[in-house]
């Protein structure tokens, strides 16, 4: 059956529709004295069952939209208001109140049939007492049907919009948060990387060169020297002071890379990036070497930012990723086969914001003395490539 949820009606509204079914079973009563009715006993007798059984129900936990102890409740307030109405036809009026809750309780599939027979009842119940027939006859508790379901329908239609509202609002209030917290998260990462890249290009490299320089003047000087000892002393600080600068760099490496090598976090990245859709491939190609952290970095995030375009705007069914290590270079190639743009369009430069980081994937390969390349065109895929100069033994080129 149906269901359908609202929220606890206002307690003033709840209090109206209280008042004017017992206020009209009351008046029911009292017209009956006051007009010299046939069976005056006998409707007080009526109406007061009526307003006790509402009473109950109105106080019943059990009576609520949608469920079968309400739907008894109605029948059973339903049967008693018919035969109130075969004894006085001032019981005409308390259709409205059941209009109301006949569409409150019941689904709209049976609340509309159930106020149409209500109404078919108001209306024959009066005509059944032999009263004048006027268009009022008719107009009235059709007219206050049509107003209930107007009424009813509209207070729902409302509140499914206010609560599609209050998800949207949740939704964005969410959003937000999650937002924030990858700002947050991509704040501190490109802190880290920048404090890396900082310590490895100048103070890692700075006492390389001195511990090279100082390697120098031990082979130059004789081992008799006043001076070899010093020099000595002084290197083995700055080799010293190099694995701690080294050290400092691997504890400022990205998560991603933390607990295995680069090889192995692009196969993590190419399953995690797996989907119904989308099928990622990682191969290697070559002999891998050991790469500087800066350099393990940039090949990382060049794959991460290549394979969320592929995902967000490439419409692809298949992409591949390829690290390929050379005599003397080191490349990640990324492939896709979605729909490719045009390399003269605006969004072939587009910033990360518009759905591209190309920009910085450009500036960081700049900044490691590399290139990137990117070949594409519509309906044809595209094609991203990264690559890093190194020398024969698979260290930074200089």
């Amino acid at each position: 059956m149906e269901t359908r949820v609202h929220p606890p009606v206002a307690a003033a509204l709840r209090l109206c529709l209280h008042g004017l079914m017992l206020g009209l079973l009351a008046l029911t009563a009292v017209k009956a004295f006051s007009d010299g009715g046939a069976r005056p006993g006998a409707v007080t007798a009526v109406a007061g069952v009526l307003a006790a059984v509402y009473a109950a129900g109105a106080a019943a936990g059990a009576v609520r939209p949608g469920t079968r102890a309400g739907a008894e409740w109605l029948a059973v307030l339903g049967g008693l208001w018919a035969a109130l109405l075969v004894l006085s036809p001032d019981a005409l009026w308390v259709a409205f109140p059941l209009y109301f809750l006949q569409l409150h309780l019941l689904p709209t599939r049976w609340g509309l049939p159930a106020v149409a027979v209500t109404a078919g009842a108001a209306i024959a119940g009066f005509l059944l007492h032999g009263r004048a027939v006027t268009p009022g006859t008719f107009i009235g508790p059709l007219l206050g049907a049509a107003v209930a379901v107007a009424t009813v329908l509209g207070y729902e239609a409302l509140f499914r919009e206010s609560e599609r509202r209050r998800e949207l609002i949740e939704e964005l209030v969410a959003t937000r948060a999650e937002l924030a917290g990858a700002e947050r998260a991509a704040g501190t990462l490109a802190e880290r990387e920048r404090l890396a890249r900082e310590i490895h290009d100048t103070l890692a490299q700075g006492l390389s060169s001195i511990q090279l320089l100082l390697r120098a003047a031990e082979r130059v000087l004789p081992e008799d020297a006043p001076a070899a000892a010093h020099v000595h002393r002084a290197r083995e600080a700055a080799q010293d002071n190099l694995a701690e600068a080294r050290r400092f760099v691997r504890a400022l490496t990205p998560p991603d890379l933390e607990n295995g090598s680069l090889t192995a976090a692009l196969e993590r990245l190419s399953v995690r990036s797996t989907t119904p859709a989308l099928t990622v491939r990682f191969a290697v190609s070559g002999t891998p070497v050991e790469l500087p952290t800066p350099y393990e970095v940039a090949l990382l995030r060049a794959a991460q930012s290549a394979l969320a375009n592929t995902v967000r705007h490439a419409g692809a069914g298949r992409a591949e990723i390829t690290l390929s290590f050379m005599e003397t270079s080191v490349s990640l190639d990324v492939v896709d086969d979605g729909r490719g743009f045009a390399q003269d369009a605006p969004a072939a430069g587009a910033t990360e914001s518009g759905g591209f980081g190309l920009p910085a994937m450009r500036a960081r390969a700049r900044s490691l003395g590399g290139t990137l390349s990117v070949e594409s065109a519509p309906g044809q895929g595209t094609a991203v490539a990264l690559t890093l100069p190194l020398d024969r033994t698979g260290r930074e080129a200089a």
